[in-house]
């Protein structure tokens, strides 16, 4: 019989949740309190086993899944925060038919400290309050849900109407309630302390949150004062105090400082509104704003800017000839020297020339000219006019600060009647440049010329940066030097000369060939192949790519073995074939295809160890109940490709309690072949109360032992755990409510229960007489009304016969629970099976009934069933006439075979109508 069936899947829940709702279309909303814990739990059926995969809208109108998500069946999310909310995916996928999603809203719940801010009138006076003025008070908050704000006046509740002065509203750009306070033409008594009181009404627990604020004749906005300069000029390495006080305002205000670029330094230090600023460098300048809140008015804000003083970047260029498009210094022709240097601030740099050591004026002959002081960088330039023998010499730009405190630049300029215009020339085997993978690499320009130039370097055949990440390098020698060099870096690179430390001429360039050596890129890296003795094994190693690829050879190997060897011709793959596994023939082989640089390897394990083989839980492995201490459970499974290797001989059977190291181990043996979806039948017996098992499952071939799986076993079962105690844990061991009833079953215990208006009804514990053991239980009292229901269903139940097509006998089990059923008004509680598919509750056959009151005492009923094909079980309590007469139950099971000792019918008429035909 195969088994194999497409995923189902549902949400649980097992956190901190405040609420679940159901909604329409089966969505479902969770809420759950900002830093509880989230933990949603996906349970799903199919063969085999579903992989599962959490995953999270990137926003509320977006079904499109994000690229994080979390493959396991619970999702966790510790302390969880306000943007950790939405809706959240569970897909399930086997491989058979389309992948099983559900999904489920999540709701995070916060509130916020509350604020008051106050405000005046437009148009009245700004430091102070006065009488006859209007004055506003805003409470503000965020929150989720939406907040319910209230209004006070010392202990007096202020409400629209109570007080002609005062006028509660709700600006009309805002969604929510109330939150403006107005107080009219300010009288005496409104100077007085005022509440705001933000609430949820303490949904998720969350309590209320109140804020004071004492408004008085003095009350005023906040004013401050800077003690500093604007701007602030400072050479590096100084400390700079940033001082800002209080002029003004009531209550008294908060200082804080800013920086206008982004966070404050991580050395600064601030103390009473005086930011303090050690060591400052050049990355610290920036706009500083001293802000000073008292939440009356609008916050102060005052600002300085701080400018650090710097040198930085001094270059040169030579232009021969500007208006002869020379590229030579010629007698008698004019030479510009120009010189460049960053400067902050710019209206500081100041430049002069010195002539072989000896300061330099400007002349008719020797013009002198500068940039506008406030532009950066700042140029000077020296154009000797009329070049003579005696012009020729060491000509210096030295660029410096007002004030000092900064180093000079000087940039020298030699001008003599033999300098030489710039040339660029790539050495004698130098392009193109080889070189393997990983090493290091240096592409040389030859740059000749007096003075020599700075040499730019970027990529020729492609825009694509340089290896530091930029899209041109500098280099003062010509020389680009590459570290650990990989196969990107493959191309053209072009060298050029810059007018920099030069001749402000045409640039001259040159382009180097850089061919990156690497081994070959191969598929499959490894595979497994797993095959059965006697037969074919073909392996196929193919080179992707490699460099150089004219000479490309293979060796085939098992071990360190060789078994073949060649070179590629015009095919990029090469084969080895096995016609007949042997035993030896087991072990990993390799296939190495090889340049001058290196192998590329695929491997090949060739195995005959058998697949592991999959555990069929859909199965709801049902008691049987011999004696008290002692439990067993039916263990099923498929195989996982069966016919890939040789024939499955038997399969070693390990058993272990949970927590313990010790395995007890037994082989089981198989007759005959396996068939892929074949359901393989174990049962494990002698189990002891109320301990858990954990099973692992190993097939055995001639090969040896193949993988194994593992699964914990005496807890799958979805109705009894092994201590046979239905309501002791939430989620309701799979229960669910069913969504066309009127009312819910609730989970209590009597601990919990309160029987303030029904003391003659209900139990007064679970089953074993313990106030704090768990039960489900149907409350009659208002606004249930006489002929309400309440439904509970079970999860489906799969069942498995050994013919699937001609049911002759269908197998036999005993449904058993306790039930509750005191006072003067009970009314009907009866037990029905349902079908699996295509079947609503109205379809469901009654297989117990009873109705009356029972006594205060809990009975048991068992019931013998012969489903047919797939069900669930549907508990239902109808309300009866008066509020006296809770029904409850209690320790549901589920067992293989015949009821024993079948209960009497004297006090309850059994009604037994199966549901079949799935």
């Amino acid at each position: 019989m195969s088994v194999f069936s497409p995923p189902t899947v549902r949400i649980v829940h097992s956190g901190h949740t405040c609420n679940v709702e159901e909604e329409r279309y089966s969505e479902r909303v969770y809420t759950i309190r900002e830093g509880e814990t989230l933990e949603l739990t996906c349970l799903v059926t199919g063969h085999p086993r579903p992989q599962i995969r959490w995953t999270k809208t990137a926003g509320s109108v977006s079904d499109r899944f994000q690229d994080s998500s979390v493959f396991n069946e619970t999702l966790h999310i510790a302390k969880i925060q306000r943007h950790q909310g939405g809706r959240y995916y569970c897909k399930a996928e086997n491989g058979l038919g389309s992948p099983a999603i559900k999904s489920i809203r999540v709701d995070v719940y916060y509130l916020d400290e509350p604020v008051v801010t106050v405000h005046q009138s437009i148009g009245e006076a700004k430091e102070q309050f006065y009488y006859e003025r209007t004055v506003f008070l805003r409470c503000i908050a965020n929150s989720n849900p939406p907040i319910r704000y209230s209004w006070y006046r010392g202990r007096d509740v202020l409400s629209q109407g109570s007080d002609k002065g005062v006028e509660i509203y709700e600006p009309f750009f805002t969604q929510g309630e109330t939150k403006i306070l107005k107080l009219k033409n300010l009288r005496p008594k409104d100077y007085a302390n005022y509440s705001c009181i933000a609430s949820v009404r303490n949904v998720c627990g969350i309590a209320d949150r109140r804020v004071v604020f004492r408004l008085t004749n003095k009350t005023a906005p906040a004013s401050i004062k800077l003690l500093v300069e604007d701007p602030i000029v400072v050479n590096p390495g100084q400390t700079v105090s940033l001082v800002c006080i209080t002029t003004g305002g009531e209550p008294t205000p908060s200082l804080n400082w800013t920086l206008s670029s982004g966070s404050l330094p991580e050395k600064s230090l601030m103390k009473d509104g005086t930011l303090t600023l050690p060591a400052i460098a050049s990355e610290d300048a920036g706009v500083y704003s001293c802000i000073a809140s008292n939440n009356v008015g609008n916050p102060a804000k005052k600002s300085t800017t701080i400018i650090v003083r710097a040198l930085k970047k001094g270059r040169f260029w030579i232009t021969p000839d500007p208006y002869h498009n020379d590229d030579n210094i010629q007698i008698g022709r004019e030479v510009k020297i120009s010189c460049q240097v960053e400067a902050t601030p710019p209206a500081a740099l100041q430049f002069s020339w010195l002539k072989n050591g000896r300061a330099l004026r400007s002349s008719e002959r020797m013009v002198i000219t500068q940039t506008a002081p406030d532009i950066s960088p700042g140029t000077t330039n020296l154009d000797i006019i009329d070049l003579r023998f005696t012009d020729f010499g060491t000509y210096a730009g030295v660029a410096s600060l007002r004030g000092g405190g900064i180093p000079e630049i000087s940039i020298d300029v030699n001008i003599s009647p033999t300098p030489v215009p710039p040339n660029l020339t790539v050495p004698r085997g130098k392009s193109p440049m080889a070189v393997r993978e990983g090493e290091t690499v240096e592409l040389e320009c030859l740059v000749s010329g007096k003075p020599k130039p700075i040499i730019l370097w970027s990529r020729a055949d492609k825009e694509a940066p340089m290896p530091d990440g930029s899209m041109q390098m500098e280099s003062y020698d010509g020389v680009l030097r590459i570290v650990n060099v990989s196969r990107e870096m493959s191309g053209s690179y072009r060298c050029q000369t810059s007018q920099y430390n030069g001749f402000n001429v045409k640039p001259r360039e040159a382009v180097i060939e850089l061919i990156v050596h690497y081994p070959p890129a191969v598929e499959p890296v490894w595979q497994e192949v797993r095959q059965g003795l006697g037969r074919p094994v073909a392996m196929n190693c193919r080179v992707l790519r490699a460099h150089p690829s004219r000479v490309l050879r293979y060796e085939w190997r098992l071990g360190s073995r060789l078994l073949h060897a060649g070179t590629f011709d015009s095919r990029d793959d090469t084969d080895y074939t096995i016609r007949s596994l042997v035993r030896e023939g087991y072990g990993e082989y390799t296939c190495d295809i090889i340049n001058e640089v290196g192998p590329g390897r695929c491997t090949f394990l060739v195995t005959g160890k058998a697949y592991p083989p999959e555990f069929y839980y859909d199965t709801y492995n049902p008691l049987w109940q011999n004696r008290p201490r002692v439990y067993g459970y039916k263990l099923q499974w498929t195989q996982m490709n069966p016919n890939a290797v040789d024939r499955i001989m038997a399969y070693r059977l390990g058993i272990r309690q949970t927590g313990q190291q010790r395995w007890w181990e037994q082989d089981i043996p198989v007759e005959g072949n396996i068939q892929k979806g074949e359901l393989i039948t174990h049962n494990l017996t002698e189990l002891i109360r109320p301990e858990v098992y954990v099973v692992r499952l190993t097939p055995i071939t001639r090969f040896g032992e193949g993988d194994s799986s593992t699964r914990v076993g005496g807890t799958n079962n979805p109705l009894s755990s092994p201590n046979n105690s239905l309501f002791e844990e939430d989620p309701v061991c799979m229960f669910t409510q069913d969504k066309n009833d009127d009312f819910d079953w609730t989970r209590h215990s009597a601990a919990t229960r309160d029987t303030k208006y029904t003391p003659n009804t209900g139990p007064s514990g679970d089953r074993s007489s313990s106030k704090q053991g768990f039960y489900m239980y149907i409350e009659t009292s208002r606004p249930r009304k006489e002929g309400d229901t309440a439904r509970l269903l079970s999860p489906t139940f799969n069942v498995a016969p050994k013919n699937p097509h001609s049911i002759t006998s269908p197998p036999a089990y005993c449904f058993s629970f306790y039930y509750h059923m005191y006072g003067k008004h009970i009314g009907k509680s009866s037990d029905s099976l349902q079908r699996c598919k295509g079947q609503s509750t109205s379809d469901a056959g009654p297989v117990w009934s009873l109705s009356g009151n029972q006594g205060d005492r809990w009975r048991q009923a068992k019931i013998s069933i012969h489903p047919t094909a797939s069900f669930q079980v549907m508990f239902e309590g109808i309300r009866g006439p008066g509020i006296e007469g809770d029904i409850a139950i209690d320790d549901v099971t589920l067992e293989e075979g015949e009821c024993p000792d079948p209960p009497s019918n004297r006090m309850y008429q059994a009604c037994i109508s199966m549901v079949t035909g799935l």
